[in-house]
């Protein structure tokens, strides 16, 4: 199969240049930028000062490079960002300990349900695991789950039956924060409406923000409106041979996905 690229979409969107100018139109309009923990600990403190904020968070699913030089780009701006790291695909140590040095918070990304299909006793153990061995690095106050979206099972269904604050977890980027009256984005699946998103879901998605120059649009009009960004560092390119591959496998990846949801 030809993989068609509109010439338009070839290095205009999804590229370091474009994230930078979207991180300066939330400085621009005054937000103050929060990772998951700080946002959470402020607001389970009754902090009233806590308005016109924006949470940055990023899911590093593959390309640890990439997350350092994201994490690096918004060191340079005053932004702090959660990051959150799979155990062990992108569990590299000294990475992590460099984007933790420009102050970003860390985060696990468990997956421990998927990897162990559907069985809860051993996802418990696995999860208890793999949060040890992330924390022989740094510290870990918060999770988020990833999306696993070509398996059946949703990762955060683990909190059915266990609790995430008997490990000392403050918080789930997803569960601690769907009722916190945030308009969420995520770039998942090259699109910032979520009608790519499989499990990558909250309350306060924008389904007319689909680029990132709608997004900076919509942010320039949204009054005092919080904000929540989920970013992928993988989809941000450097280059124009990073960008055309990015977007191949987002391509691939969205038609996986539709042949998945199909099947169940």
């Amino acid at each position: 199969m030809v993989c068609i690229i509109p010439v338009d979409r070839l290095n205009h969107d999804f590229t370091l240049d474009k994230y930078r100018e979207l991180c300066k139109t939330i400085l621009d309009r005054g937000y103050s930028t929060l990772t998951v923990y700080d946002y959470l600990e402020r607001h389970n403190a009754g902090d009233n000062m806590l308005h016109h904020s924006a949470i940055m968070r990023h899911d590093v699913d593959r390309k640890t490079g990439n997350a350092l030089r994201l994490a690096e780009l918004e060191h340079s701006l005053g932004i702090h960002s959660t990051y959150y790291f799979r155990y062990p695909y992108t569990f590299k140590p000294e990475i992590i300990r460099q984007i933790h040095s420009l102050g970003h918070e860390i985060g696990y990304h468990y997956e421990v349900l998927a990897k162990a299909k559907g069985h809860y006793g051993k996802a418990i153990r696995l999860f208890d695991q793999e949060l040890r061995a992330m924390r022989e690095v740094c510290d870990i106050k918060t999770i988020c789950m990833h999306g696993s979206p070509l398996s059946r099972y949703d990762n955060r269904d683990l909190w059915k039956h266990y609790d995430f604050r008997d490990f000392g977890i403050t918080g789930e980027a997803y569960i601690s924060l769907q009722d916190a009256g945030l308009r969420y984005f995520t770039d998942t699946g090259r699109s910032w409406s979520g009608r790519n998103s499989v499990r990558d879901v909250m309350p306060g998605t924008v389904p007319s923000v689909e680029t990132t120059d709608d997004l900076i649009d919509w942010i320039g009009s949204a009054g005092d409106l919080d904000l929540y960004l989920s970013v992928h560092p993988e989809r941000w390119a450097a280059n124009e041979g990073e960008w055309v591959i990015g977007y191949a496998k987002d391509l691939m990846m969205n038609a996986g996905k539709t042949v998945v949801a199909a099947m169940r």
